[in-house]
């Protein structure tokens, strides 16, 4: 996966992830940590092979990878992250191979990761990726977070 590990390595990527990383150093919420990405990386996939999408192994875990880049940006200047993150997500994976097909699925799909009801099955899949990724019901912060119940993952899912 040498597209991926570029887009891991992308200084865009390492300063974003890096600047989030320190922001939520004391976060007692989920984290947005590469444990996170990967365990999104990680469901995608799994949901890919079990679906029989022709998707491949390095465009989901891109997709993945990238969902939360712009979270950075929504603390410092207010843009919703999926509209930051879909922008520089595009930067990222034209430096690191990927062609403007598999970039605007990306994009579309970090555009869309935070929306119920998608009809793409990567904008929907990846939604679903990111909840379940979560492990709510073992979270010693579950009392206090704002999540509404339906949101929670309450069991075991992938």
């Amino acid at each position: 996966m040498k597209r991926l590990e570029a887009v891991r390595c992308h200084p865009v990527f390492q300063r974003e992830y890096g600047q989030l990383w320190a922001a939520e150093a004391d976060r007692k919420f989920c984290r947005h940590s590469m444990e996170h990405l990967l365990d999104v990386a990680r469901i995608l996939y799994i949901l890919g092979l079990e679906d029989g999408v022709d998707l491949s192994k390095e465009v989901l875990y891109a997709a993945a990878l990238l969902h939360d880049v712009g979270r950075q940006e929504q603390r410092t200047a207010g843009t919703p992250h999926e509209i930051a993150g879909a922008r520089l997500a595009g930067e990222i994976l034209r430096d690191c191979g990927f062609s403007e097909t598999e970039i605007a699925a990306i994009q579309q799909a970090i555009l869309s990761h935070r929306k119920t009801g998608e009809t793409d099955w990567l904008c929907r899949s990846l939604y679903r990726a990111d909840k379940v990724s979560r492990a709510c019901y073992a979270c010693p912060a579950a009392d206090e977070c704002n999540w509404p119940p339906e949101k929670k993952t309450l069991k075991i899912s992938y």
